[in-house]
Order: structure tokens, then sequence, then C-alpha cells
């Protein structure tokens, strides 16, 4: 938890490629038809903090809402709050009982509490699935990750306030991070998390973050790919298939392989960033075996 100046917000794209693993994995995970299962976002009626509201009843009634939209129907959150560094914490047991302790600040700062208990049920959750990354860092990116693609973690960014003396965020993921991945849910599931937005800086990092979803939509060999990124593949292409297995450029998003029946060029799928491989033959229709996204591709 961030909560300070301004100036200790990270912002930009630096852990954009453990979120793409993260996203990959939990399709790898759950399949296509458990991430479906996940279509409705939480709604901010059911995290909502009344003036009025007691503390401890309030936070139960939020945690029983995000261990719904989890998918963790026999999952009981027992919620405490305590002077800590960090925003929560929980105890990963075998369960059915999970606790929970929460920052002492959220007694005063309600509004975010839904914001905190969303990583750490998803910690649960993934503690059940046993799915993790290695590491403390990258394992938290892939639970901001999972939180926000299964319909929770809009609240993380929600919780993002900024200005010049002080700052508030919550989670690993950067602003514009949370904002991709929310923007790459929407994108499947056709919502528009715009309208539940309190905070506008976090409005404004889901736009820049949405900007750079997009564009992992208009990448060659898409067809949707723009008239430069068009030129460079074409370029590109015509140098692997004069020059085959010669080494292409690193920071492309494709790579042309020479094989046995022919050459082919391989690429993120843009909904779960699965590698695909297709020939090198013109329009070709392309179906990922991950996620079953279909793609209309010119090769």
């Amino acid at each position: 938890m961030t909560n300070g100046s301004g100036a200790g917000v990270v912002h930009g794209f630096p852990h954009l490629d453990t979120a793409r693993e993260a996203i990959t994995a939990l399709y790898r995970r759950l399949t296509p038809d458990g991430v479906l299962a996940h279509a409705a976002s939480v709604a901010p009626a059911d995290v909502a903090f009344a003036d009025a509201d007691d503390l401890h009843l309030g936070t139960q009634r939020v945690a029983r809402a995000l261990v719904a939209q989890l998918g963790l129907p026999d999952a009981r959150v027992i919620v405490s709050f305590r002077e800590m560094t960090h925003a929560a914490s929980v105890e990963l047991t075998a369960g059915p009982e999970y606790f929970v302790e929460l920052n002492d600040r959220f007694r005063r700062h309600r509004r975010d509490i839904g914001a905190a208990l969303a990583h750490e049920i998803t910690h649960v959750l993934l503690h059940r699935l046993g799915l993790s990354f290695p590491g403390t860092r990258a394992n938290e990116i892939l639970t901001d990750t999972v939180t926000t693609y299964l319909g929770a973690g809009w609240l993380l960014l929600d919780a993002y306030r900024e200005d010049r003396d002080s700052s508030q965020k919550l989670g690993y993921l950067t602003p514009e991070e949370f904002g991709y991945v929310l923007a790459k849910r929407a994108a499947v599931f056709g919502e528009d998390p715009r309208i539940w937005f309190t905070s506008p800086q976090g409005y404004e990092a889901y736009t820049r973050g949405a900007a750079r979803a997009l564009r992992d939509e208009r990448q060659p060999p898409l067809t949707t790919a723009g008239r430069a990124g068009r030129h460079r593949y074409v370029r590109e292409r015509r140098y692997a298939l004069d020059h085959p297995g010669a080494p292409g450029d690193p920071a492309a998003p494709y790579a042309f392989e020479a094989l046995g029946d022919g050459p082919r060029v391989a690429f993120a799928c843009p909904t779960c960033h699965q590698r695909i491989r297709v020939p090198v033959r013109g329009r070709v229709r392309a179906r990922c075996g991950l996620c079953r996204t279909v793609l209309e591709c010119d090769t």
C-alpha cells in the first residue's frame, strides 16, 4: 500500500510481461469456461459502505460478496483490524475459515475496504487452485491480475487517488497496468467499467491502460493492424523468407519460423497471450487453442 507523497506511486507498464503471463496461467488453470463463469463484475452496491453501516457487519457483508464473486461458496472469511504496515494480510489454511487482517486505517477509510479484501480473498482462491508464481512480487502481480480479470479488481483501481501532496494506491500493479488488465477483461465480457469509478485518477489510469490493451489487438499479422505495422511486417516477412533461420527483430510482436512444411509466423493471442503459430500464406483464420478466440490474420 502506497500512502504518502505523490512521488511514491509508480506509473507505466513495468510489470506488463508478468501480468500477461498471469492471464495465460489463469486460462490454463480455470479453462475458458471457468473464466466465463465470472462474466459479471462485482456490483458497486454489493461492496458499498454507508456512513451508518456497522464496521464489522458491513465488512463481513462485503467479504461475502467478494467470496461469491470469486467462486468460493464454501469459504468463510473472518476479518479483523490492527495496526500494520501493509494494507492487509490473509492466513492461508486448508479452510473452510480464512482470517483476514486489515490495516487499522480502514476503520476511517471504509470506502476502500472492498479493494483490500478483494486482493486478499483472491489469495485464498489461488491457494485453493494451487496457482502461484515464483517469488513474492511475481506472485502478488498474479494476485492483482486474477482479482481484476475475475471481476473484483476495478475496486483496486478505484482506490487509487493522487494529488500534489498525497497519494494512495493498493496492490502491486501500477494504475495503468490495472487499467490494462481491466480493459482486457472488458473486451472479453463487453463491460464498460468506466461507469464505476469514483476516483478521477483511477478513471484516467484506466483510459491509458485501455489504450495499451488496444495495441495488442492491432498488431500484425492480425488484419486489424495499422498501415505502418503492416508495412514493417511485409518487409520483415520478405527478409525472413529470403534468409531462413536468420534471427528477427526481438522487439517485434511476432517471429518467423522456417519449418519443414513451410514458413510460419508466431505471435501472442491478444486475449490470453498464448503463443499461436500459423502458416505464412496470406489470409488465414486462426483459433487460439487456449481461450478459443478466433483471429483473422493476413500472414
